[in-house]
């Protein structure tokens, strides 16, 4: 890595290992470079593809190329994004690098830079170690609570959210951080311990529903007989009701395995299906022969429509007409459902308006009617005549104040006999 350059687009501004290359090293007329270390003159090696100048240069760009890689990770060890181990790791090949002295730079700020370096890796190595204790202890924590949820579900009988809660905790358990190995097989053992009671349990109880299972596998087919036998049934009400009940008799009967009833529901629901779709067909069949009606009852609808307005008319005849036109609607034959609220319709609108106004005419004619409204303004007529002989005594006597009470009553009084002489009249 340190002896590959590093590309122009990540190298920084030139240093003056490179604009002052004399200052760390020397080169010889042939291309031969040395570099000035502290131990004395080291031959670095020889450049024969330019000028003397470019070869001290040449080898002064390795020296940057290892700044660089200070400066890359002094930068990344201040941001937290470089553990301690790989920038140890950083920092020893840069000192191998500066051990074959196969560059030409400033040594000693270069060792004194990874120096710095390493003292602030052991610092870093040491927070990761307290991280990772205090990620331990939190771990335990965890684990140990799931232990506790485990060994608490052992007793349940909600198997199958009990069954999806264990998988679910058990690779929550694999995600935490280790702990101590010994602590981590103890707790797993209570997990697993606790996971086998539950699951004896549950394999006991699905063994005891197997007798019920192969009851309700026998019931289930015999309603599956009854529901194919009631296919061909020819009355519609007949089938209706029938495949009512095999329904009701369904969802009373037990269950069996849910592969089971999946498999008995469609062949129980085939049976359904095929005598509602034949009821259809033949409802369709019949609707499609009902469509020759259609005119004759739009006909007749037209013909009971003109019967109103009411006003004026004589409503004997009105009700004669009304009944023509109903023994012919019977006589027209039924209509297709799609067609039969929309023409009943309109002849009831003509049937409403006749019943109210035949309703109307009886009320004005009633005997009874007549009778209650004769004796009511009688009673009003009486009243009238003993407050009117009360208001001329007390006026002799001179009660104003039992005047002025009959006065108030005779008014009240004149106004409901005027109502009620006013139906008289309307009757």
């Amino acid at each position: 890595m340190v002896d590959t350059p590093t590309p122009a687009s990540l190298r920084p501004t030139p240093r003056p290992a490179i604009s002052h290359a004399a200052q760390w090293g020397r080169v010889t007329d042939d291309g031969t470079v040395y570099l000035k270390a502290p131990e004395g003159e080291v031959l670095v090696g020889q450049y024969a593809a330019g000028t003397p100048a470019e070869g001290l240069t040449f080898y002064a760009r390795k020296y940057d190329d290892l700044v660089v890689e200070i400066d890359v990770l002094e930068s990344r060890l201040n941001d937290s994004k470089v553990g301690a181990e790989a920038a140890s790791s950083v920092i020893s090949k840069v000192r191998e690098a500066i051990a074959g002295r196969s560059f030409v730079g400033d040594i000693t700020s270069l060792e004194t830079r990874c120096d710095a370096l390493e003292a602030l890796v052991s610092q870093k190595r040491e927070l990761e170690r307290e991280r990772k204790a205090k990620q331990r202890a939190a771990s335990q924590v965890k684990r140990e609570a799931l232990v506790v949820e485990a060994e608490s579900m052992s007793g349940s009988t909600a198997w199958k959210a009990t069954t999806e809660r264990y998988a679910t905790l058990v690779e929550e358990w694999k995600t935490l951080p280790r702990v101590d190995r010994s602590t981590e097989q103890e707790l797993w053992k209570r997990i697993s311990t606790a996971r086998t009671n539950f699951d004896k349990r549950r394999r006991a109880h699905f063994h005891e529903l197997d007798a019920d299972r192969k009851v309700a596998l026998e019931r289930k087919r015999e309603l599956i007989a009854s529901a194919q036998a009631a296919v061909t049934t020819t009355d519609p009400k007949a089938g209706i009701k029938k495949f009512k009940d095999l329904m009701a008799e369904w969802k009373k009967a037990p269950r069996g395995s849910r592969q089971d009833e999946d498999k008995l529901w469609k062949r129980f629901k085939s049976a359904q299906d095929e005598f509602f779709n034949s009821l259809k067909e033949k409802e369709a069949a019949e609707d499609e022969k009902l469509k020759e009606n259609i005119p004759a009852k739009e006909a007749l609808a037209v013909q009971a429509e003109s019967l109103l307005p009411l006003e004026g008319k004589d409503l004997k005849t009105l009700k004669h007409q009304l009944r023509d036109i109903q023994d012919a609607w019977e006589k027209a034959g039924e209509l297709p459902k799609s067609d039969r609220n929309r023409l009943d319709g309109r002849l009831k609108k003509v049937e409403d308006a006749i019943r109210k106004e035949d309703e109307k005419a009886w009320t004005k004619s009633n005997p009874e009617t007549v009778a209650r409204a004769a004796e009511t303004a009688n009673a009003f007529s009486d009243g009238l005549s003993r407050y009117e002989s009360d208001l001329a005594k007390a006026r002799e006597r001179g009660d104003t104040k039992k005047a002025a009470e009959l006065e108030a009553s005779i008014a009240s009084l004149k106004i409901l006999l005027g109502a009620v002489e006013e139906t008289q009249a309307n009757l």
